[in-house]
C-alpha cells in the first residue's frame, strides 16, 4: 500500500512542478493562443489557460497534501511511540509477580 501511494505521490509532485513552471510569473498563464477572433471562443486564450493552470495547480496541490498526510499516517502506524515506552514495556513484562501475603482481619 505504501509503495502505491508513494508512486502516486511522485507522479503528482512531477505534474505539480510542470504545471507551476508553465505559468507566467505575473499570473498571466501560459500566454499562448493569443487573442483575435479565432474559432476557439477563448478556450485557449491567455485568460482561459491561466484559469485552467490555476485550477490544475490547486487540484494537484490538494492531492499532494492528501498523499503526504497518508504516507505520514502509514509510516507512523505500527511503531512504538518512543524507545522509552518500548524499554518500559519489556522491563515490566520480565518482572515476576511476588506472592501476596494474606491480609490480617
Amino acid at each position: 500500500m505504501t509503495e502505491v501511494i508513494l508512486a502516486i505521490h511522485l507522479m503528482i509532485a512531477a505534474a505539480l512542478v510542470a504545471v507551476v513552471l508553465l505559468q507566467r510569473s505575473e499570473g498571466g498563464g501560459l500566454g499562448i493562443g493569443g487573442g483575435g477572433s479565432g474559432g476557439m471562443g477563448g478556450f485557449m486564450s491567455a485568460r482561459g489557460t491561466a484559469n485552467l493552470l490555476t485550477r490544475a495547480t490547486a487540484i494537484l496541490a490538494a492531492c499532494f497534501f492528501v498523499t503526504s498526510l497518508s504516507l505520514a499516517i502509514i509510516a507512523d502506524s505500527g511503531r512504538p511511540k518512543s524507545l522509552a515506552d518500548e524499554i518500559k514495556k519489556e522491563e515490566t513484562s520480565n518482572i515476576p509477580k511476588a506472592p501476596q501475603a494474606p491480609m490480617p482481619k
